[in-house]
């Protein structure tokens, strides 16, 4: 079932990787050729130059790969509670890197704290969940599973 839930969380989700993306261009659209290959970019720049292209520190880019849906509601729902954390954990490490440029700080800062956020009312989602859920109600949600047999 689809919900207004879903699209303003999908939505903010890609909106904060706009805000990343803004920021990566921000600190980069100026830099020369030699700056360049001097920060170890140049293999990135061969392929994006300068443009934004979503891909981990490692080099991965980012792929719906990465993410979990088992179709339980408790399970995708703390998928969604690790993927907070660990994008918190990102920011955290951007953070001790960037302390002396106050306006990075700021950005990342905001977007640390709605992952906070968002790992709260997943956490008060899946108790929701819990307290709703009964064997009759979870097994509507996949009909693979036969309520008397479980």
């Amino acid at each position: 079932m689809y919900s207004l839930f879903d699209a303003s969380v999908g939505t903010e989700e890609l909106n904060h990787i706009e805000m990343v993306c803004t920021i990566v261009h921000q600190l980069t659209r100026n830099l020369t050729v030699q700056q360049i290959k001097e920060q170890g970019f140049a293999d990135y720049y061969v392929d994006h130059t300068t443009g934004i292209y979503p891909v981990a520190a490692s080099g991965t880019p980012w792929s719906a790969d990465t993410m979990q849906s088992t179709g339980d509601p408790i399970t995708d729902l703390m998928e969604n509670m690790a993927a907070e954390q660990k994008a918190r954990t990102t920011y955290d490490n951007i953070l001790r890197l960037v302390k002396d440029d106050p306006d990075v700080y700021d950005a990342i800062k905001f977007l640390r704290a709605r992952e906070i956020v968002h790992f709260q009312r997943f956490g008060e989602s899946v108790r929701i969940v819990q307290d709703n859920l009964n064997s009759k109600n979870f097994y509507a949600f996949n009909p693979a599973f036969d309520n008397k047999k479980c």
